[in-house]
């Protein structure tokens, strides 16, 4: 069985080439501008889950649903109201998931799962490969 390597980053702007592969828990927003951090490596991380921040104006925080699966990177979004912006932690011990790309769907992934649960079938499913 496969075995994916779990990451927190309180904020995404701290991913790099050695997170290739990973499933990461971020505390940033799913807005543009934390998508193009992941967008933006060559070797990218296989899964990131991000805190939806609220949606904001024209659901500004959701974004990375779409960006994400345009480079082939499962994007996991959980509800602000379940765990804290900015702290990865908080969003694996208590974050519900409320947003998923077609990606995330294609592995099993479910609304209203739990981070943790979510992020455990990930990093113990040995479906789907990682992408860099």
């Amino acid at each position: 069985m496969t075995q994916r390597a779990l990451v927190l980053l309180d904020s995404i702007a701290l991913v790099n080439a050695t997170h290739a592969g990973t499933v990461i828990v971020s505390g940033s927003h799913g807005g543009l501008s934390a998508s193009h951090f992941v967008t933006a490596q060559t070797h990218k991380p296989f899964a990131v889950a991000f805190n939806d921040a609220g949606g904001g104006k024209d659901d500004a925080g959701r974004v990375a649903l779409r960006e994400l699966q345009a480079v082939g990177v499962l994007a996991i979004l959980y509800a602000h109201t379940s765990a804290r912006i900015g702290e990865a932690q908080d969003g694996l011990d208590n974050g519900v998931v409320n947003g998923l790309n077609a990606l995330a769907l294609a592995q099993g992934l479910q609304l209203g799962m739990r981070v943790s649960d979510a992020v455990r079938h990930l990093t113990e499913s040995a479906n789907g490969r990682a992408r860099s």
